[in-house]
């Protein structure tokens, strides 16, 4: 048997990293995730000490994370001002802590393993699909993001969330060490990966052939998506300046808007924040023709306008979605929930209010909306339809999705401003997590996305259309959007909505119960069978 030492097993923990990120947007090598795990569980699994192991384990976590995170460097740089030595630190911590679902991972796997050799095969994605769920993360990713592009995969999100694609992708992992190290002793849990790779794929072919027959016979809405590539914030010498380029920019919304509602558009989507002015949180109609700020000027459909809104009796202010009808009253209004830790909200600010004084101007200023909310969008003489509004990374929260879905709505509104984090990478790795809050749901969502990527997402998770990504603080370009045309679904009734994330949890207790089977063996811990030299 072919011995390594701890440098060969660092090199295949490092590969294994690599593997990871490189499977995921914007290098797009999907299949590499099929066997990325294999080199870090034969590093693991033939570790002399535990210790070891764990480092390894931990180590791929980094290297997977630095290589799918690294446009951290940038935005830290650009938005915060740091030197790159900090920008580095800040990323190399980001990548130590979000690499703890592998080190929990390693310790769970190689502790049974040492005690009973469970196949990989079983082990590998109950284990996984538990340490994504129960290590918190601020930016929520896991390895189901490499399959976003291939919706047959994606399918059985509607029965077990995201966690059911990496689960299925550590299946396969696991069969193949298995059948690598153990050869014909592995037979039956290669048979069991193969079963189950074929069962998911057929249940995707179905059901997308029955879920475009549904898509068929619904009613169907023109949504015209304005993606208006602003800079934010404004940079400004004087008051003046800063009117000046307020109205310059909400002129550039509403030409877009024209022009798509010319096109045919029946409702308008400005992204995140478009409205260049705080807006009352009293505001109840649009503004008089003689005012500025009229927000409907020169169009008369409804649109959803993302603003900010400020409410002095509490000084609260509010990151929210608008609904103005076709009179141009509000018909509804969505107010953020998920806020963005470090950015939209501090934590313990409330408990330590003094740490403001250390914090950027604007910084962690937004207070969170009550909870999941429709906007109804009223037709005369026909249907009304309910708009399941999200803003910013909410698109990919599938807890929050989940809530949203149960109050059926028919379209899933995401309102996002991607414009901090560059065009390369962050915003086609935020459309990719996107996609999966459609196959949940069962229903389409549009995305309009200040600086791309706008786009529609039918319910089959399908990428139908899409603009492209924007860096406004160095390319900037002119305004844009988008006409789509997007079924309205007759509202959420999938097991995802009925159950949430039973699956993964059920992960955990079978977890659990191997871990107390392990714990049961006679002799305590065994030496692993296959060895490294130190």
């Amino acid at each position: 048997m072919l011995k390594l030492n701890f440098y060969g097993a660092f090199g295949l923990a490092t590969l294994s990293g690599c593997l990871w990120f490189l499977a995921v947007t914007p290098f797009d090598l999907s299949f590499l995730a099929w066997v990325a795990a294999v080199p870090m569980l034969l590093a693991i699994d033939r570790a002399p000490s535990f210790k070891q192991a764990l480092f390894l384990g931990w180590w791929a976590g980094v290297v997977e994370t630095g290589g799918g995170f690294y446009w951290l460097i940038d935005v830290t740089r650009r938005f915060a001002d740091f030197p790159w030595w900090a920008a580095v630190l800040v990323l190399l911590a980001f990548c130590a802590a979000r690499a703890l679902i592998f080190l929990l991972f390693t310790a769970i796997v190689c502790w049974i393993r040492r005690r009973r050799r469970l196949p990989m095969t079983l082990l590998a994605p109950i284990v996984m699909v538990g340490c994504e769920l129960v290590v918190p993360q601020i930016f929520p990713c896991g390895q189901w993001i490499s399959q976003a592009w291939h919706p047959i995969v994606i399918q059985i999100a509607e029965l077990t969330g995201p966690f059911g694609i990496t689960a299925l992708l550590m299946v396969v992992n696991g069969a193949i060490y298995d059948v690598s190290v153990d050869g014909r002793a592995a037979c039956y849990p290669a048979f069991t990966a193969a079963a189950l790779l074929a069962a998911a794929l057929i249940f995707g072919a179905v059901r997308m052939r029955q879920v475009d027959v549904a898509i068929a016979q619904a009613p169907h809405l023109t949504v015209g998506l304005v993606q208006p590539n602003f800079a934010y914030p404004v940079d400004a010498e004087d008051n003046e300046t800063t009117r000046a380029e307020a109205l310059r920019q909400l002129t550039a919304l509403q030409s877009q808007s024209r022009r798509l509602e010319r096109a045919g558009a029946q409702l308008l989507v400005w992204s995140e924040g478009a409205y260049p002015v705080t807006l009352p949180r009293e505001f109840s109609a649009d503004f008089a023709p003689d005012y500025l700020g009229m927000i409907r000027r020169g169009f008369s459909i409804p649109v959803v306008v993302g603003a900010d809104m400020f409410d002095p009796a509490h000084e609260d202010e509010f990151n929210s979605a608008i609904l103005l009808d076709a009179e141009g009253r509000v018909a509804g209004r969505y107010d953020k929930v998920r806020l963005l830790a470090f950015g939209e909200y501090i934590p313990g600010i409330e408990t330590f209010p003094w740490l403001r004084k250390f914090l950027p101007e604007g910084t962690g200023r937004f207070t969170a909306g009550k909870g999941p909310g429709v906007l109804t969008l009223k037709r005369p003489g026909g249907q009304d339809w309910r708009l399941g509004p999200v803003i910013c990374y909410e698109d990919l929260l599938q807890g929050y999705l989940r809530g949203v879905g149960q109050l059926r709505p028919n379209l899933l509104v995401n309102l996002t401003s991607d414009s901090w984090f560059g065009a390369e990478t962050e915003p086609w790795e935020h459309l990719a997590l996107a996609v999966f809050g459609s196959v949940e749901l069962r229903v389409s969502m549009v995305r309009a996305v200040n600086s791309g990527v706008s786009a529609y997402i039918d319910p089959n998770g399908r990428l139908v259309q899409k603009t492209y990504a924007d860096d406004p603080y160095r390319n900037p370009r002119a305004e844009d959007g988008m006409l789509v045309t997007v079924p309205l679904m007759p509202g959420s009734s999938t097991v995802y909505t009925a159950v949430g994330n039973l699956f993964a949890c059920l992960c955990i207790a079978a977890t659990l119960i191997l871990v107390g089977f392990a714990a049961g063996a006679k002799g305590g811990p065994k030496p692993a069978t296959r060895s490294l030299d130190s």
